[in-house]
């Protein structure tokens, strides 16, 4: 059996659905089909998923829903209009929108998830009637039947492990084709909950894990996943085969191609994972692959910057000899939710970097207040202008010299770095520059180790 996830702009149309049913059709293993919402069909069109969090806001403002209803139908009739499908099969997407106002839901968090996955969940539904219009047998399988559970915030919730003990007791017929809305699941009181936004990559890892798929195919709209941003670098080389803590590290920095939190289900499950695109499906794509017997063909993989990042630079002679310096620190932190991403940090320095997305000015304000008050450093200095970029790689691991290629061009180019932290894998360099740096960086790296 093969999972098999779309991507909202392999699903935007009805012609882009049909490519998708040609790749589902042409391999009997893809059994398991994760749909994500329509996507944009062109530029500066707007995504179904968007136009929820409207519909959404709408309601929660007590205004008129009607145009936005209208808007967001349109797109699931268009696809089904396309195969021919009769309005009244079409007829239930209608109504199951304009319900949502009227289900109960505990605070607007929730009322918000449960919009969200409708995107999804309509098209799911939707796919599996055009399936069977077209003689294909197919399966529309909700979440709250095939029991995919999950906990945390409403928005940004996480499997739950009980997920993969009612999957492995999931009924269903050997020759169905089931499909599955990505993006949520429910939680132990029965309401939605989402992952975080591009979650339907995570909702095709955890039906691999749970149904023991012999691998996971994701199609997207790119031939690969490639060893820079083609934005950055121009014709990068795509990445044949890849570890999957090469990836996580890589989408920590900036690769947004596989959702990072998908490999977790992957990795437990040891599930390889084919990221291929839809318009040209015969081309291998990128395998995600364990790292057991793996046999690394360059020193590095990829390298990748992200822009995202401010740090906090702590000066204060003998720290190192001060018991409880950091944990009174990221008390404060606590104190305020405020996760760090790294602390390097030297006999009398620090610098704790974190990612921008947790802060905002008052934020940054307090915590400086509170940790000048009760560390009481010689110099504390807040660093907006950072970014990090991540060059990885398993052929780094034991390689001499590999950090010396790195440095070197750097200095040459004239790029001023701000940290230099190895992580403890072996297998990744982390290098803190300035945000204007960052794409130069990425490029001076690039053309040292593929393109020489």
């Amino acid at each position: 059996m093969k999972v098999v996830k779309f991507g909202g702009t392999s699903l935007a149309t009805g012609a882009a659905v049909k490519q998708a049913l040609n790749i589902i059709t042409a391999d009997p293993a893809r059994q398991i089909v994760v749909v994500s919402a329509p996507g944009k069909r062109h530029d500066g069109d707007i995504k179904v998923t968007d136009l929820l969090i409207r519909y959404a806001n709408e309601t929660i403002n007590g205004e008129d829903t009607a145009k936005t209803v209208d808007e967001i139908f349109e797109r699931y009739e268009a696809i089904g209009h396309f195969f021919d499908l009769p309005d009244e099969k079409l007829k239930v997407i209608k109504e199951l929108l304009a319900d949502l106002p009227k289900k109960d839901y505990p605070n607007d968090e929730y009322l918000l998830a449960a919009f969200k996955a409708h995107g999804e969940r309509l098209n799911a539904r939707l796919i599996a009637m055009v399936m069977n219009h077209l003689g294909i047998k197919a399966r529309f399988v909700d979440p709250t039947e095939a029991g995919i559970m999950v906990t945390g915030a409403p928005n940004d919730a996480i499997v739950n492990p009980e997920t993969y003990r009612n999957l492995a007791n999931f009924k269903y017929e050997v020759y169905d084709r089931l499909v599955f809305p990505g993006f949520f699941g429910i939680t132990p009181s029965g309401h939605i909950a989402t992952f975080s936004r591009g979650g339907s990559d995570i909702t095709g890892a955890i039906l691999a894990r749970g149904f023991h798929a012999r691998l996971y195919e994701n199609f997207t709209d790119v031939d690969a996943i490639f060893s820079a941003n083609p934005n950055v670098v121009d014709n990068p080389e795509p990445i044949r085969t890849m570890t999957y803590r090469e990836m996580r590290e890589l989408s920590y920095a900036g690769f947004s191609v596989f959702h990072d939190e998908a490999l977790i289900p992957a990795i437990q499950g040891q599930i390889p994972i084919n990221v291929k695109n839809t318009h040209a499906p015969e081309k291998p794509g990128t395998m995600i692959v364990p790292e057991k017997g793996f046999k690394p063909e360059n020193i590095i993989t990829g390298v990748a910057s992200g822009k995202h990042f401010s740090a906090l630079y702590l000066h204060k002679y003998l720290l190192n000899k001060e018991a409880g310096f950091t944990l009174r620190i990221l008390d404060i932190l606590e104190k305020h939710n405020v996760p760090y991403e790294h602390m390097p940090s030297g006999i009398d320095d620090i610098s704790i970097i974190f990612d921008k997305k947790f802060l905002n000015d008052q934020l940054i304000d307090v915590l400086c207040d509170e940790i000048q008050n009760k560390i009481n450093p010689d110099r504390l200095e807040w660093i907006d202008d950072y970014s990090i970029t991540m060059i990885v790689g398993e052929g780094m691991r034991d390689r001499v010299g590999a950090a010396a290629g790195i440095l070197q061009p750097l200095a040459d180019a004239h790029i001023s770095l701000q940290m230099i932290n190895q992580g403890a894998s072996q297998i990744s360099i982390m290098l803190g520059t300035k945000r204007a740096d960052a794409d130069k960086a990425v490029q001076v790296i690039y053309h040292q180790f593929f393109a020489n």
